[in-house]
């Protein structure tokens, strides 16, 4: 299983942006899903977007569409850009790769069962 680990998260208030990273150790991405889940206490993980690294065909969540962006920054290393959050984007966020898959990658909720490498989270806080 890959190590990951992720970087970034902070406090902002609404309208601002934040870059999130997720960095593998001893792992290079190949034909990988590597999704980010946001969490909030009580509240199931979701997947609010993921990349297939062959291609970099990506996937989003209809309330992230068009405000993040989740990209392949090199071999071993995928980010997620968020503008114009909102204080409902606020929770702990994961990084999240596959063993490697035919090329779809799963977001929403109930999918975490399809990865099976997680980092430990960094948190995210949005203040009105």
């Amino acid at each position: 299983q890959a190590q990951l680990m992720e970087s970034g998260g902070g406090s902002v208030q609404a309208g601002g942006s934040l870059r999130l990273s997720c960095a593998a150790s001893g792992f290079t991405f190949s034909s990988n899903c590597i999704a980010w889940f946001r969490q909030v206490p009580g509240k199931e993980r979701e997947g609010i977007a993921a990349i297939y690294t062959n291609g970099g065909r990506t996937y989003y969540i209809d309330s992230v569409q068009g405000r993040f962006t989740i990209s392949q920054d090199s071999a071993n290393t995928v980010s997620l850009q968020m503008n114009t959050l909102e204080p409902e984007d606020t929770g702990m966020y994961y990084c999240a790769a596959d063993r490697g898959s035919g090329g779809y990658c799963y977001t929403g909720l109930r999918v975490a069962f399809a990865y099976s490498s997680w980092g430990q989270g960094t948190q995210v806080t949005v203040s009105s």
